[in-house]
């Protein structure tokens, strides 16, 4: 069972900074990590590996420093990972990153699964993995807690949902966006960190995948941020001074005039 897993690096920190002409995340310089729901995808994949054997490949779209996010999956024990980086792909929104993608693991082929965290935590859309697969022409399913049957040409499995799950069953190849609740991520081994070590990276440009750059990036990018902005909380206090039964009747009438309690 061959499966492809996305993954984003996203920012560590929550001091994310704002480039004011194109409204997008600047990401160079700045402390970047594996995006949490994306470990439990390269999990979630190592563990179908683990059972019905073929190989894992990663990918990810992404400036070139995203090599070394990608040489962590390889010590967690993905088998290959491919990073897609070129200037057209900058700026992309939902759209244009879920068409990258397609054109990328078009490239890679022969895959029976893809597998996807729910959403990013630098933009919470969880729009890329239903995208992808509409790209790709394949069924898909989204918030799955864990992967019931799998075998050639099908799969099962349960979507988490408000009130429980739902079993969902589908014809492969096809694209599933994982929860945490699906499993615990493994450490790598040391075997892994040494493979890592020497593993090199193959970076992809937008003409190596063939892809049109009229739909990517900004370019392919219907979404336009207006505006972004750091919301600001402010917390007032007033200070009610007097004699215990003063304050009450102060504290009263404060209430009353904000509409909190109403006089019967």
């Amino acid at each position: 069972m061959n499966v492809i897993v996305c993954v984003k690096q996203v920012p560590g920190t929550n001091e994310v900074k704002i480039n004011k002409e194109t409204n997008t995340i600047i990401r160079e310089g700045v402390e970047a990590i594996l995006n949490p729901f994306d470990a439990y995808a390269v999990e979630e994949g190592l563990r179908i590996k683990d059972k019905t054997g073929g190989k894992v490949t990663v990918i990810s779209m992404g400036i070139p420093s995203v090599v070394d996010m990608l040489k962590e999956t390889i010590a967690l024990g993905a088998d290959e990972a491919v990073l897609l980086s070129d200037r057209a792909f900058a700026g992309a929104d939902t759209l244009a990153t879920s068409y990258a993608l397609s054109m990328g693991i078009r490239k890679i082929g022969n895959y029976d699964l893809v597998i996807c965290g729910k959403q990013a935590s630098d933009g919470d859309t969880a729009q890329v993995g239903p995208s992808l697969a509409e790209k790709l022409n394949i069924p898909h399913a989204t918030n799955i807690r864990k992967i019931e049957e799998l075998k050639e040409g099908y799969i099962r499995c349960q979507r988490l949902t408000d009130d429980g799950y739902e079993i969902i069953e589908m014809s492969l190849p096809a694209v599933i966006t994982v929860v945490k609740e699906i499993n615990e991520p493994r450490l790598p081994s040391l075997k892994g960190m040494m493979k890592a070590k020497k593993a090199t990276i193959p970076v992809w440009t937008a003409a190596d995948i063939n892809a049109d750059t009229e739909r990517c990036g900004l370019k392919g990018s219907p979404t336009q941020v207006i505006k972004t902005f750091v919301p600001v909380h402010e917390i007032k206090s007033e200070l009610i001074e007097g004699k215990p039964s003063e304050q009450a009747s102060k504290l009263a009438e404060k209430l009353l005039s904000m509409r909190f309690i109403k006089c019967v």
